[in-house]
């Protein structure tokens, strides 16, 4: 073997054991002394423009890549002629920790001050898997506006067998608290 690999090797192997042995001093050392006050450790923070991390438990379905929700749809141009319209980045807005486009101001105006008319019921899970007691995604694309609310559905299946059986949404709204404990996003 060459000299310089048994040199590279000795230097690798002197260097575990000074780590090693410097561990060891620093745990005796703690093991004897009484334990330090806490560290207030710094808090992570995101540059400034982006939107805050989801909270753990943070119920909107958004999408998992642009962390928009509903895909950059505008929620409350579901409740108008036309349907779903694209929202725009010139009129986004954060709401509860989740990131909302809207085509228009006058929609973002809306939206705040209604949220919970414009946003999709079970947060935007498909009712029938809420019925039977799990969170499913859905697809914005895939929806239905009933009175006043939103409902978005996976599949159009889904969307069919719910317009159909009233007796779904009863099932969806007497499970959701549940649902809702089991999500973590």
């Amino acid at each position: 073997m060459k000299a310089a690999t048994w040199q590279h090797r000795l230097r690798h192997a002197l260097a575990c054991l000074v780590f090693s042995l410097a561990a060891q001093t620093a745990l005796a050392r703690t093991a004897d002394a009484p334990a330090p006050a806490a560290v207030a450790l710094p808090e992570p923070s995101l540059p400034a423009g982006l939107p805050p991390l989801p909270a753990l438990g943070e119920a909107m379905q958004r999408d998992l890549v642009s962390g928009l929700a509903l895909n950059g749809l505008d929620p409350v141009s579901y409740q108008l002629p036309g349907g779903p319209l694209a929202g725009r980045a010139e009129y986004e807005l954060i709401h509860d920790g989740i990131v909302w486009r809207f085509a228009s101001a006058a929609n973002r105006a809306a939206f705040l001050d209604a949220p919970a008319t414009y946003a999709p019921a079970f947060a935007g899970f498909d009712p029938i898997g809420v019925a039977n007691g799990v969170a499913v995604d859905s697809n914005p694309e895939r929806f239905a506006v009933i009175g006043s609310r939103l409902f978005l559905f996976r599949s159009d299946d889904n969307r069919r067998r719910f317009l159909l059986d009233r007796s779904l949404l009863d099932k969806a709204e007497t499970r959701w608290k549940a649902v809702l404990r089991t999500v973590a996003r």
